[in-house]
């Protein structure tokens, strides 16, 4: 079977392209670099023909509001549009665990409508919902660090394994499209400002966590549950032990 997979090159991409191709099928890892372009909408026509499944792990190289909202709206468009002409039979897309929850974050709004293109397009689809990957940790305690102290909120956190994402959505990928949304999320909960916490004492971060309760994630107010799944959501197999541990391997 072909598979498109736009964003092919990134974290998830490359993950996702190397899942699907160890079981056999045809995958266009797609991206700029490669030639294919969501925005200028070069190369997508080409790429969709005799395409079965796409799957859309794209993302804005600025999280601008604006900038977000336009490079979500314009690669969503460009890349349905593709789809259809090319009759492509299963459009699935990577978003977020609480994004309606959100809008007051821009790059949640733009996420929202990328959402909404894709359920007008008429496309088969199934939409993967993600609590935040454990990769973000490192980059969180940064955005929220004031010298040595990392001010971060006491939300509730469940985050995962960006491999499980891979594996999730490769999965999502070969089964049939759902017109609906999938969740999945790590295999522990507990709060933001614990897992920073234990990710900086375990990778010999000085920084401290000193957590609050305003609920502040990327320059907006969330509810305090909006990142954990609400109902039932498939679970990874590496908890943070595990994912951790990885890391430091490489390291």
């Amino acid at each position: 079977m072909k598979i498109v997979v736009i964003g092919g090159t990134g974290l998830i991409g490359t993950k996702v392209v190397a899942h699907l191709r160890q079981q056999g099928h045809q995958v266009i890892a797609a991206s700029p670099n490669t030639g294919i372009n969501t925005i200028t909408g070069e190369g997508l026509a080409e790429a969709m023909n005799e395409t079965a499944v796409v799957v859309d792990l794209a993302n804005s190289p600025s999280w601008e509001d604006q900038a977000v909202l336009n490079f979500f709206e314009t690669s969503g468009r460009n890349i349905l549009a593709a789809e259809i002409n090319a009759g492509v039979k299963h459009h699935v897309a990577l978003s977020i665990v609480g994004v309606d929850q959100m809008q007051n974050v821009g790059y949640m709004r733009a996420k929202k409508a990328q959402e909404d293109l894709i359920k007008k397009s008429g496309v088969p689809y199934t939409i993967v919902h993600s609590t935040q990957f454990l990769e973000f940790l490192g980059g969180l305690a940064s955005q929220a660090a004031d010298g040595n102290t990392v001010h971060i909120s006491a939300l509730q956190f469940q985050p995962i394994a960006s491999d499980d994402v891979a594996a999730f959505v490769a999965e999502a990928a070969l089964a049939a499209p759902i017109n609906g949304i999938m969740e999945i999320a790590g295999p522990e909960r507990s709060t933001l400002s614990n897992f920073l916490s234990r990710y900086l004492r375990d990778t010999k971060d000085p920084r401290q966590v000193e957590p609050n309760d305003n609920n502040q994630y990327y320059g907006g107010t969330i509810p305090n549950a909006a990142l954990v799944p609400a109902g039932k959501a498939k679970l990874g197999a590496i908890n943070y032990e595990k994912w951790l541990a990885g890391q430091l391997k490489k390291a």
